[in-house]
């Protein structure tokens, strides 16, 4: 009988770890696509990388509409994927009804750091840090005097881009006229670019020679439009220098895709709790490549860079949008 039950519980944990060999990860993109050429784009970046490196495979969906987020978290965590993860703010709801419901399933939200669930990896991002230097480029940049940012949903995590941009933009220089303007205050902000391209024609009939785009798929109007109108454009979340080679000033990069093949290389064993990715993890920063060399100086890479440090070391300070839901520099 001893034997029998250790030969059983020899089996039963052969079987567990296989299945945890064999669990594979599951990512939900937000709406907007896997090819927005942002933020999901980022995303779906690391993961292939995790893909390619290890020769695992992992599960995904586009999601179609609010109604899917409860789904198709439901889905793979029936499914057996683990982990599961989740890009953008509006999962935090369904992950709080879902989470506690499957225990044994880790989750990791991008974009969510509220959440009181034990088994979620919640990670945000220092945005403010990284626009505040593509904002003291844009200053550096511009001739007329008149920067722009048009973000994509008008929530909070949008005019904490946009308040660091506008810091970063009047530490070089306090006179300077920042234009502000959102798309929409719904999902279908973020993969509008038509609106993109309207609202950067208005902003360029206001005098802004460079614009800032935090709007995920509706960035893309934004980009071609300064390009086709003869402005500067910045790209934010993926390096968005290519589209538009010689065009965009540079590309607040945020490095999801590094948070997402973190999450998929940990696998089962990813640490949950809250973690923020600011200039100091290299969670932000800004993009410099062949494509935009020729519009970085010497002088504006050495103001940023050494601004950067002074952000790292504490020295200098960017305010956030959610310390006050205000910005000092800007109104929205």
């Amino acid at each position: 009988m001893t034997l029998m039950k250790s030969l059983m519980g020899a089996a039963a944990s052969v079987a567990l770890t296989v299945g945890a060999a064999l669990a594979e990860p599951a990512l939900i993109f937000d709406l907007g696509g896997k090819f927005d050429k942002s933020f999901n784009e980022a995303a779906f970046g690391g993961a292939t990388r995790w893909a390619e490196e290890t020769g695992g495979t992992f599960r995904e969906i586009e999601l179609q509409s609010e109604a899917q987020r409860e789904q198709a978290l439901r889905r793979f965590a029936e499914a057996g994927a683990n982990p599961v993860i989740t890009m953008g703010f509006a999962m935090a709801d369904p992950l709080s009804a879902v989470a506690p419901d499957y225990p044994d399933t880790k989750f990791v939200a991008v974009d969510v750091n509220w959440l009181d669930t034990p088994n979620i990896r919640q990670i945000a991002f220092a945005e403010h840090e990284g626009s505040y230097l593509v904002g003291m480029m844009a200053a550096a940049a511009s001739k007329s005097g008149t920067v722009g940012f048009v973000g994509g949903m008008d929530i909070p995590l949008i005019r904490h881009f946009g308040c660091g941009y506008a810091q970063g933009a009047k530490a070089v220089n306090p006179d300077i006229n920042i234009v502000a303007n959102m798309t929409g205050t719904t999902p279908a902000a973020w993969n509008d670019p038509v609106k993109g391209s309207e609202l950067t024609k208005a902003q360029i009939s206001q005098g802004a020679d460079v614009v800032f785009a935090a709007a995920g798929g509706t960035g893309v109007g934004v980009l071609q439009t300064a390009a086709d109108e003869g402005i500067l454009s910045i790209g934010v979340d993926s390096n968005q220098n290519h589209l538009h080679p010689g065009k965009v000033l540079t590309s607040m990069l945020k490095r999801v895709d590094v948070a997402v093949y973190d999450a998929m290389k940990a696998g089962t064993e990813v640490e949950t709790g809250v973690f923020t990715m600011g200039l100091a993890e290299d969670g932000v920063g800004y993009a410099l490549d062949d494509n935009n060399a020729a519009l970085v100086s010497a002088d504006m890479k050495a103001a940023v860079d050494a601004a950067r440090e002074k952000i790292i070391s504490g020295d200098l300070k960017v305010v956030s949008y959610y310390e006050n839901d205000s910005c000092p520099a800007v109104k929205f």
